[in-house]
Order: C-alpha cells, then structure tokens, then sequence
C-alpha cells in the first residue's frame, strides 16, 4: 500500500505539471484562434471582445488554469471555441483510436516477444542475426515511406486489403494500418525482448535450475520469461499509451477519423481548448498504464517494492 500511494502521489506531480507546461505552450502559441474563427472575413471587433470574455482569453494564464482544473475534476474536458464540447468530439474518435491502437499493439506483443525469446534463446544463430537485421532495416525507414509503400503494394497491387478508410470495418479497414504502425514497436521489443533473455540466460540461478534438472519448458517459460519480460513491458506499457494517443501520420495516410486527425486539425486551426482537453486525456491514460505497470513489476520483482 505504502509503494502504492507513493507512486500515486508522483504521478500526480507529474499530471499537474505537464498539463500546466502543456496549457502554457498551446496558448502561448503564436496566432489568434479568435480572429480565425471567421476565415478570410474578419469578424466585428465587438464579436471577438465577446467571444474572448466567454472563454477567459483575457484572464491570467494561472487563472485560466485553475479554471480548467476545476472543470476537469467534474469530468468536463471544456469546449472549443464554436461552443462544441471536447469529450463529446473525442468520443466520436475514439473508437477508431482504440481499435487501431490494440491492433497494433497486440502485433507488438505477439511477434516481438515471440521472435526476441527465439532470438535470445538462440545466441549468434541464423536467426538470431536474421532479427537482428530485420529490426536494423524496419527501424531505418520513414513511417512514411513505410505506409505509402505498404498502400501501393498491398492495397493496389495484390489488392488484398483496403487502402484507406474504414468503411470495411475491423480488422479489415485497420490491419494494414495497424502493421505499418506497430513494425517500429516490433523492433524495439523484438530487440529489447533478445536482449532480456540472453542476459538471463547467462545468470547463475538459471544454470542452477538446468543443473537441477528442471524441464526447458519449465525453465524458459516460467523462470526466464518471467526476469526477462520486466523491461519489456515497461516499453510495451508506455508504447500502448503513445498508440492510445494517435497517430497523426498513420491516420492521415490512412485516412482513419481517430483522435490523432482531430488533434492535427485542432492544431492547424489553433483551437487550444480542444488541444488541451485531447492532451489531457492522453496525459491521464499515459500515468494509469504507467501506475499499472509499476504494479506489475511489484508482482514479478518484490525487490521494486522496497526501492
């Protein structure tokens, strides 16, 4: 209880301080959201003083801060400037977010571990340096040469999935884009996991386990996949709050209406409370996978509750 609350209290310095850093750099940006409001047709002066004394444009960036806190702590992500609420435009987004992102992070997890455990189990093998290099040349490539690539030889060539869209629903719309968003995630686990196991391989306790005549099966997959898969899924754990947050590249190649495009455009057309409300809902699904973690590893290393 006692690491528990501890790690509580530090996510919740770090939530109060990246959303006022956040609130500061979105609202010191240059440009007015107010005049752009009306596009090439400047609105009245008397309109812009109103709409300004609405939304606290002219208070003092602290107070205006503080206002948002109290909103927040009553669910309401606020509203953008044409009186539209942010959690209700994220709601219609999410669902394609969420599909995209557990799609891709389900490839993540499956291949990557699955192909770092191999690849650490068999040190300095074929396959071994085959990951190795695979991981090497997927992670060289632009992500968006990678989609664009991926559109032109699976979607036009071989015509085996749609290349944009979601119109053909899950997985059909989201497998293509979900590949090309997870290969980067692949690497890294894949790299990460071989690493994990090696180094665990080589550890006294488990030459002791093979010397005592335990089973591979029991060895690897209980005693080695255990130790090795702490640091992966720290990795893993953060990944799926980076996907959770949209991906604006895969989701504008792909034209996939996910929060990743909303926050593009809000930011294009300089709605701040809109940028602020996504970022937010980002920032809390960021710290709860980080607090779910922490107690993770608490439960596969009793030693990262006495630290």
């Amino acid at each position: 209880m006692r690491f528990l609350l501890r790690r509580v209290g530090e996510l919740l310095v770090v939530f109060f301080g990246v959303t006022f850093l956040i609130y500061a750099a979105v609202f010191a940006l240059p440009g007015d959201p107010v005049a752009a409001l009306g596009g090439e047709q400047p609105l009245p002066p008397r309109t812009v003083e109103l709409i300004r004394a609405k939304y606290h444009l002219d208070d003092p960036l602290w107070s205006q801060y503080l206002r948002y806190l109290g909103s927040l702590l009553t669910g309401d992500l606020g509203v953008d400037l044409n009186g539209r609420a942010v959690a209700e435009r994220l709601a219609s987004r999410w669902p394609v977010t969420i599909q995209l992102a557990l799609t891709a992070w389900v490839i993540q997890v499956v291949l990557g571990i699955g192909l770092g455990l191999v690849a650490g189990l068999r040190q300095n093998s074929w396959i071994d340096r085959s990951v190795l290099i695979m991981t090497i040349v997927v992670t060289s490539i632009p992500i968006i040469v990678m989609a664009v690539a991926a559109q032109l030889i699976f979607g036009v060539r071989l015509q085996l999935v749609p290349i944009a869209g979601v119109s053909d629903g899950w997985p059909v719309s989201f497998i293509l884009p979900a590949c090309v968003l997870a290969i980067y995630g692949l690497a890294a686990v894949a790299r990460l996991m071989r690493g994990s196991v090696a180094d665990t391989m080589r550890t006294d306790f488990v030459r002791t386990l093979w010397a005592k005549g335990l089973p591979a099966h029991q060895v690897v997959g209980v005693h080695v996949l255990r130790n090795s898969a702490i640091p992966v899924l720290t990795y893993l754990a953060v990944d799926l709050g980076a996907l959770l947050g949209g991906a604006i590249v895969t989701e504008g190649i792909f034209n996939l209406p996910g929060v990743g495009q909303l926050l593009f455009q809000a930011i294009r057309t300089h709605e701040g409370p809109t940028v602020v409300g996504i970022a937010t809902a980002l920032i809390l699904i960021f710290l709860a996978t980080s607090l779910l973690v922490d107690l993770l590893h608490s439960v596969l290393d009793p030693r990262v509750r006495h630290d």
